[in-house]
């Protein structure tokens, strides 16, 4: 499938262009086993970069102007890059104006481009193609002027680009699609940025992920919200236990004793952050011990928590990780992403994927009148240069 798209792509590039592109850049979408919204909490994480991707092909064109085409949404824009950067009414511009905004405040030198590129990551399903687009295209670009950004730097600025469009995520997302690697997970410490692998080897298990092919539109004002919950419940427990300095100091004995001190939002937003935490660092040993059903019973453990303490989940998903939970072929599922729509991610015996599709895709239809949409992933390499 992603042989089909580069081909694509640099097709396209040529057409337009009428040359062959000089760089060839593949970034990928993400899934993340475990850790949800902990990455802006200071947590640990456990992320991995897969098998879908967005390709984007590059060329110098010698003048201050860069042009870059989305193909799959047959629209285009071109950049001055000697006028001030602002934000656009196209939205899938702007993460891409927030890149280059983010190498001229860092003193990056650079000339005009010309840029196309073509996506197989579902839109809106929580794979993270915005980290995807912004950590490509400043990939690209530094591949292109040879402008020496150390990896963990793209993830960064590909983070602060995101922040500049005004979704206040933390670095997981840009981190693993800059540096997965195939058949690896990534534990990585968002207070440090420190991380190592852990073989992603799920044994008799496959990974398929259940869209619920919807999106509702409380995202991005609920993620936010919760962000700024969040900074408020460390402050109050900083405040009272000066022992405490991020949440992974923090007990749910620490949090016993706030109860009747902070909002009852607050106190669950902080009930999940904690157990959150120990739980990646449960699923780390399960992985490493080849202890698939305890991995599996930390994925539900994880998504009740996200319905009824983090209140990030829907109905839709709700409901597919309940129908699955009854069923012995699956071993874990939770919703994945920032929620209100998009993916569950699932542990499924190999041999009975098919027939688990077929059923849920039918209670689907039938409670919600949605078609189910299905993706069977790998774990894959991070951002890298396509050789031709």
């Amino acid at each position: 499938m992603n042989d089909i798209l580069i081909q694509k792509t640099v097709a396209f590039f040529k057409e337009q262009f009428d040359t062959i592109p000089t760089k060839t850049v593949l970034s990928p979408g993400r899934i993340n086993i475990i850790g949800e919204h902990i990455d802006y909490n200071d947590g640990f994480v456990l992320p991995a970069a897969i098998d879908k991707i967005i390709c984007f092909a590059f060329e110098k064109n010698n003048t201050n102007t860069s042009k870059i085409i989305a193909i799959d949404l047959d629209d285009e824009f071109e950049i001055n890059l000697n006028e001030t950067v602002q934000l656009e009414d196209e939205i899938w511009t702007n993460y891409l104006r927030g890149v280059i905004n983010q190498l001229k405040n860092n003193g990056y030198v650079f000339e005009g481009f010309n840029c196309v590129f073509s996506s197989n990551i579902p839109e809106g399903s929580g794979l993270s193609s915005s980290a995807a687009l912004e950590c490509g295209f400043l990939f690209g670009i530094n591949e292109l002027f040879d402008l020496k950004i150390k990896p963990i730097e793209i993830a960064l600025m590909g983070q602060k680009a995101e922040h500049w469009v005004g979704i206040n995520c933390g670095i997981m997302d840009q981190f693993s699609s800059v540096m997965g690697l195939k058949d690896k997970v990534l534990k990585i410490d968002c207070s440090t940025l420190e991380f190592d692998y852990h073989d992603a080897n799920f044994c008799d298990y496959s990974l398929v992920l259940f869209d619920s092919n919807v999106k509702h539109s409380l995202m991005v004002s609920a993620y936010n919200q919760r962000r700024s919950q969040c900074e408020e419940g460390i402050l109050m427990l900083r405040t009272n236990f000066p022992e405490i300095k991020n949440f992974r100091d923090c007990t749910e004995s620490h949090l016993l004793s706030m109860k009747n001190i902070m909002s009852p939002e607050v106190y669950k937003r902080c009930c999940y952050v904690v157990k959150e935490i120990n739980r990646v660092i449960k699923a780390c040993e399960a992985l490493d011990k080849g202890q698939m059903e305890e991995l599996g019973k930390l994925m539900f453990e994880t998504h009740e928590g996200l319905s009824l303490e983090y209140e990030v989940s829907c109905n839709e998903l709700d409901f597919l990780v309940d129908t699955v939970k009854k069923e012995n072929a699956v071993i874990g599922s939770r919703l994945m992403g920032g929620g209100f729509g998009g993916c569950t991610i699932n542990l499924i015996k190999k041999g009975e994927e098919e027939v688990i599709k077929s059923k849920l895709s039918k209670l689907y239809r039938e409670a919600f009148d949605i078609e189910l949409k299905i993706y069977d992933v790998k774990i894959n390499n991070g951002t890298t240069l396509y050789n031709n």
